[in-house]
């Protein structure tokens, strides 16, 4: 029908008073969610558009929501944040707010300078995606905005949190790795740099626990350094029959040398990552990996967002959203070798 629709071609379509078409598309009380999500579902299909100006003037609110990504999360191919990122806007198009991207640079967070679009009032909201330095942290906790952290946690954060399951995610895959005969493990990862990649680590550490394996220090290899720059994989002098990588990007990388060195994989070392990103499926082998529910943690975060600017009193939420385990190529199994007669 155009972008002339009007609530009341809605009203008029549903049979409703154009006042309950207002409320719901409003998010304001007196229409029940059911009724809600279909009056959207139909404006969506008439092609409605809210006036987002005339809105924002009435009601005091720019209805934009900033997304800050640190610049060491953006790489040359597809970034799995800048992927988050076009999830998240999409999301916030459908409660009617635009997504604004800011790269925070390495001096700006270094040097502590907040974002332009948070100075001119251009944004509701600061969504931070991907962790920052505490330092940051503490200068986030000073403002006024409501916002939310995604993808790591900190005890220092007063603010929202959505993580994916790190620890049940990457104890999952090891697990899975131990039922196909492998006992000698290494895990690829700074555990210094981020929430995530601790978690992760201590998901991997409790499933050799359980199954009686060592935790051998020479396998804990580092990937970057402690401000998140990658460095060069140091493999150990003995190579084991897995790598459990933090992420796929660095499995990617670590299947790159340890072909460059002749080892073939899996059948001579199986590697493994987490994210279910691009690096998963340009990996040779196809990468096994965990998958992040993109989707619903952006749905997630969004909705704390929404719910935190229409009561400042509510209090912080961490919320945990499970991944799940992706099987392709990249890993052996060894089971049958590793079996031995009386």
């Amino acid at each position: 029908m155009g972008n002339n629709v009007t609530m009341r071609d809605i009203a008029e379509r549903l049979g409703v008073s154009s006042v309950t078409i207002s409320k719901a598309l409003n998010d304001k009380e007196g229409v029940s969610d059911e009724l809600k999500q279909k009056i959207k579902q139909v404006a969506e299909e008439m092609g409605y558009r809210f006036n987002t100006l005339a809105k924002s003037m009435k009601e005091g609110q720019a209805y934009n929501i900033g997304v800050i990504i640190p610049e060491r999360f953006t790489g040359e191919i597809q970034s799995f944040y800048l992927k988050f990122y076009q999830h998240i806007a999409r999301v916030l198009d459908h409660h009617q707010y635009s997504g604004i991207l800011h790269i925070l640079s390495a001096d700006d967070e270094e040097q502590k300078v907040l974002p332009r679009i948070y100075y001119d009032k251009k944004v509701d909201g600061l969504l931070i995606l991907g962790q920052i330095s505490n330092d940051y942290i503490q200068l986030l906790n000073g403002i006024e905005i409501p916002i939310a952290y995604i993808d790591f946690y900190n005890e220092d954060a007063e603010a929202d949190t959505v993580i994916t399951d790190n620890f049940y995610g990457m104890y999952e895959m090891t697990n899975y790795l131990i039922k196909n005969g492998h006992q000698e493990i290494g895990f690829v990862g700074n555990i210094y740099s981020t929430s995530s990649i601790q978690d992760r680590f201590l998901g991997f550490y409790k499933s050799l626990l359980e199954h009686k394996l060592p935790l051998k220090q020479e396998y804990i290899i580092k990937d970057r350094d402690e401000r998140g720059k990658y460095i060069e994989i140091e493999l150990p002098d003995k190579i084991p029959t897995a790598f459990v990588c933090n992420c796929d990007q660095i499995a990617y990388n670590l299947i790159t040398k340890l072909q460059s060195l002749g080892y073939r994989v899996p059948e001579d070392c199986s590697v493994v990552g987490f994210d279910n990103d691009i690096y998963a499926q340009i990996a040779e082998p196809k990468l096994t990996t965990v998958e992040v529910d993109i989707e619903e943690m952006s749905r997630t975060a969004v909705q704390l967002m929404i719910s935190k600017l229409k009561s400042k009193k509510r209090k912080w939420e961490q919320v945990s959203v499970k991944g799940k385990l992706v099987l392709r190529d990249s890993v052996k199994k060894i089971t049958d070798e590793l079996q031995t007669t009386d």
